[in-house]
C-alpha cells in the first residue's frame, strides 16, 4: 500500500461497512512509499538492536529481574523491575553538555535515536543537507528527577537544586536528543498511553509527505522508578515494570521494508472500553487483504492476565507466527510499542517473515497497531 504525497490532506474516514471506526491512510494512485531506514532499541537485554531480538527469539538469556527501593523510610518492600543494564564501554555520546546530567530517559532515547539514524544520515545531518523531524512518544517521562527534585522541595523548598528542575519536563528527552543531532526541523513531544507510537508514526508520516521534513525520528522511552512498579502491581498484577527506548527513522522510497498501514487509532473513551477496542482493532487488522496467515504478530501482552485479556481474546484467532517481547523484556510502558515495532520491523528487514503486525492496547486512550511489509 502505498502514501500520497498530499499526506495528512488525504485522509479519509473509511466506509462503515469495512472500518467502522477511526481513520486510515490509503492512497492507491501514489508513486510514493513510507520506508523503514534504520532502527534503535535500548531494554533490558541490552544496548542496541541485536540484543533485543537475541533476548526476544530466545538466542540469550532472558534479562534478570532486580528490585527497586523507594527512596522513603517505611515505604513498602521492594518492588521487581527490569532495568537497562549499564554500557559496557560508555557510549562517548554521553559526554555531550546536555547529557552529562540527563535523566536515563534521555540518556536510552538518545542512543537508540543515533542507531536508528545511522553514521552517513547522521553526517548528512550535521552537514546541514537533511531535514530530521522528531517526533518522541512518552507516557511517565522523567520521572527519576521528578522524584529528586519534589523529595527536595518537600525535605527544604530553600536549598532544593534547581538544576533538577529542567529534567523533569515532558519534552526534556527530545530537546537533549535535538541538540545531539543538530536537528533544526520540528521536535515534537507527544503524552499518551501505551498505544501512543503508532498515532506518532501516523503523524510522522505526514510531515515526510507534505514536505515539512525529508524523514522523521519516532522514538518513546521511559525509565523506571517504584512508584510506577506499585502503580503496575495494582493495575497490571503478574507484569513486571521495565525501561528503555526504540527508535525508527521513517523516510520516503527508501530501501527498507514498507510501513504499510498504520491501524487505528480506535478510541478508548465515550463508552468503548478496552475489549470493544481491541475487538475493534482486530476487525481493522482482518479487514485489511495485506494480513495473511504468514504475517508475524508482535504483541503487547505483558504477562498480567487483567491487563492482557482485551487483547488476548481479540488475538485468539491468530493462525500466524506470534511473539511476546513485553513477557520476556518487562512491561515499559510507552516504551512497549515502539519495542514491538522495532522487532516488527527487523523480523521483515531480516527475512523471517514477509510482514510484521505490531499491536497494542492502550491503558485508557486507544487502541492502534502498524503493519510493515517487505
Amino acid at each position: 500500500m502505498s502514501w500520497d504525497k498530499a499526506g495528512t490532506a488525504l485522509l479519509r474516514v473509511v466506509s462503515a461497512a469495512r472500518h467502522p471506526f477511526g481513520l486510515t491512510l490509503l492512497s492507491p494512485m501514489s508513486s510514493h512509499t513510507l520506508t523503514f531506514g534504520g532502527s534503535g532499541a535500548v531494554s533490558s537485554a541490552g544496548w542496541g538492536v541485536d540484543a533485543l531480538l537475541a533476548a526476544v527469539l530466545g538466542d540469550s538469556p532472558p534479562p534478570p529481574v532486580s528490585q527497586l527501593l523507594s527512596g522513603v523510610a517505611d515505604a513498602p518492600r521492594p518492588l521487581p523491575a527490569l532495568r537497562v543494564p549499564k554500557p559496557d564501554p560508555r557510549p562517548a555520546f554521553l559526554a555531550h553538555p546536555r547529557l552529562r546530567r540527563a535523566s536515563p530517559i534521555a540518556q536510552f532515547a538518545a542512543a537508540a535515536a543515533l542507531e536508528a539514524l545511522g553514521e552517513e544520515r547522521l553526517a548528512a545531518l550535521r552537514a546541514g543537507t537533511r531535514r530530521t523531524g522528531i517526533v518522541f512518544t512518552l507516557l511517565n517521562g522523567c520521572v527519576n528527577y521528578s522524584s529528586r527534585f519534589y523529595t527536595e522541595v518537600i525535605a527544604d523548598p530553600a536549598t532544593a537544586s534547581p538544576i533538577l528542575f529542567p529534567e523533569t519536563v515532558f519534552n526534556a528527552p527530545s530537546s537533549h536528543i535535538a541538540a545531539l543531532l543538530g536537528i533544526t526541523a520540528p521536535s515534537y513531544s507527544v503524552v499518551g498511553d501505551t498505544a501512543q507510537f503508532f498515532p506518532a508514526l501516523e503523524l510522522a508520516a505526514g510531515w515526510i509527505l507534505d514536505g515539512t521534513v525529508d524523514d522523521c525520528l519516532v522514538i518513546a522511552a521511559e525509565e523506571t522508578d517504584w512508584l510506577t512498579a506499585d502503580a503496575l502491581r495494582l493495575l497490571a498484577p503478574g507484569a513486571v515494570l521495565s525501561e528503555g527506548a526504540a527508535a525508527v527513522l521513517l523516510e520516503k522510497n527508501g530501501t527498507g521494508p514498507a510501513l504499510t498501514e498504520v491501524f487505528g487509532p480506535v478510541s478508548i473513551a465515550s463508552g468503548r472500553g478496552r475489549f470493544q477496542a481491541a475487538e475493534d482493532l482486530r476487525s481493522l487488522c482482518a479487514a485489511d487483504p495485506s494480513v495473511s496467515g504468514s504475517t508475524l504478530l508482535v504483541s503487547d501482552e505483558s504477562g498480567s492476565p487483567r491487563a492482557d485479556a482485551p487483547s488476548s481474546r481479540a488475538f485468539a484467532d491468530w493462525c500466524g507466527p506470534v511473539l511476546h517481547p513485553r513477557e520476556i523484556l518487562g512491561e515499559s510502558l510507552g516504551a512497549g510499542a515502539a519495542l514491538q515495532t522495532v522487532i516488527a520491523l527487523e523480523s521483515v528487514r531480516r527475512g523471517r517473515v514477509p510482514s510484521a503486525l505490531a499491536v497494542a492496547v492502550g491503558g485508557d486512550q486507544q487502541a492502534a497497531g502498524c503493519l510493515i511489509g517487505a
